[in-house]
């Protein structure tokens, strides 16, 4: 594996173990400063608003300037937020800690962008997209971990740990870095976070798949969302036990992208119906979480772990081969963009639904994947016809 690589997945996986500290620390360390509950959900929705703001213009401006430049400023940025967050002395510069780390999170569309440039052909790109999914997974896993052995020493600690880390990759990425982007795009940049989105909606070879991925967006995020509260208030579980289910989900997340998506997969279906599979596979996964059963429960988390794993990967790609090259980083910008949108609005829809009933919002994602099915049908029903 090249030094270029490497330093890409290393990006990808300071800046995700990062966010894997947030999810067991932050209520401690938030309360500290004497905040309410409704504080802690806003800091986690301020990051998604800001980058989602933020995202379509820098995957847009790294295919104008290039990716290293975009990843420097962002891995940097990352690290100043977390230090200021680590070192606030009110919530005010929590939120700013949080702010400054949006505004500038292109960390994960320019590295799958830089990934992408550099894959010499389809094949290669899959596998690219698939090592940093991957990658994306392990650092969810070990962030957890990371946090909890780190704040031993101070709720504060973890955070400091974080932009060290990111002060580090930034500072390695600078001398080892080269440019991958020879393709140089000369469209005028747009400054309205919303334009992107709407060019690929407009565009009739991949409208659909953006409509198919604004809805497995909302399907994750709305799981993720009340994973914990499900599991605690249906099964009484505690926290350390909910925290080894998300860890099972990352390795099987890790496992399918590194080891089957290539050697099993892709082998075996065409990725068209390897996307229409895994939407049946994943709502049959939310079906099972909806019945409250705890047998059923422990069996659908491989079928919501593969569900997120493939179809994460596939609609990346197949956005990306349906798309103009010199758009790339445009591209990967917008289908993170949805993601972020999605996180801002998915946990506080979700959260109103579970009030009523721990099992509508996933008997309302698995409603979702069957439009998205439909809708994925129609899609290649579609492309079809136009070649």
């Amino acid at each position: 594996m090249s030094k270029q690589k490497i330093v890409i997945l290393s990006t990808v996986f300071v800046d995700v173990l990062g966010f894997g500290i947030v999810i067991p620390i932050l209520p401690f360390y938030v309360s500290e400063f004497g905040a309410k509950p409704v504080t802690i959900t806003l800091l986690f929705s301020v990051f998604s608003f800001c980058a989602f703001l933020s995202s379509p213009f820098l995957g847009a401006i790294s295919d104008r300037i290039g990716r290293r430049p975009i990843l420097l400023i962002s891995i940097f940025s990352t690290a100043i937020g977390w230090f200021v967050f680590a070192s606030a002395d009110s919530i005010f510069f929590l939120f700013l800690g949080r702010i400054i780390d949006g505004v500038a999170a292109g960390n994960f569309i320019s590295a799958q962008s830089y990934l992408i440039d550099i894959a010499k052909d389809e094949k290669e790109r899959v596998a690219n997209l698939g090592i940093i999914g991957a990658t994306f997974g392990m650092g969810f896993i070990l962030g957890p971990i990371f946090g909890g052995i780190l704040s031993n020493v101070s709720h504060a600690f973890p955070f400091y740990a974080a932009s060290f880390m990111a002060m580090g990759n930034g500072i390695t990425a600078f001398f080892i870095l080269k440019e991958s982007n020879h393709q140089r795009s000369i469209k005028k940049l747009s400054y309205n976070p919303f334009k992107p989105i709407f060019t690929a909606f407009l565009d009739p070879k991949i409208r659909l798949i953006f409509v198919v991925w604004l809805l497995l967006a909302l399907i994750f995020v709305v799981v993720q969302s009340v994973f914990a509260l499900f599991s605690q208030q249906v099964f009484g579980f505690n926290a350390f036990q909910t925290g080894l289910f998300f860890t099972i989900i990352g390795i099987i997340i890790a496992i399918n992208q590194v080891a089957l998506l290539n050697k099993f997969w892709l082998k075996r279906f065409e990725e068209k119906n390897l996307e229409r599979f895994m939407i049946i596979w994943i709502g049959a996964g939310l079906l099972m979480m909806a019945s409250q059963n705890l047998t059923l429960f422990f069996i659908s988390l491989p079928f919501i772990g593969t569900g997120q794993a493939l179809l994460r990967v596939v609609i990346a790609n197949q956005a990306i081969a349906q798309s103009d090259p010199t758009r790339k980083g445009e591209i990967m910008g917008t289908i993170s963009s949805i993601m972020n949108g999605s996180m801002v609005v998915g946990p506080v829809l979700s959260g109103f639904l579970f009030e009523i009933n721990p099992s509508i919002p996933f008997i309302l994602a698995m409603i979702l994947s069957m439009i998205a099915f439909f809708i994925s049908n129609r899609s290649y029903n579609v492309k079809r016809s136009m070649t």
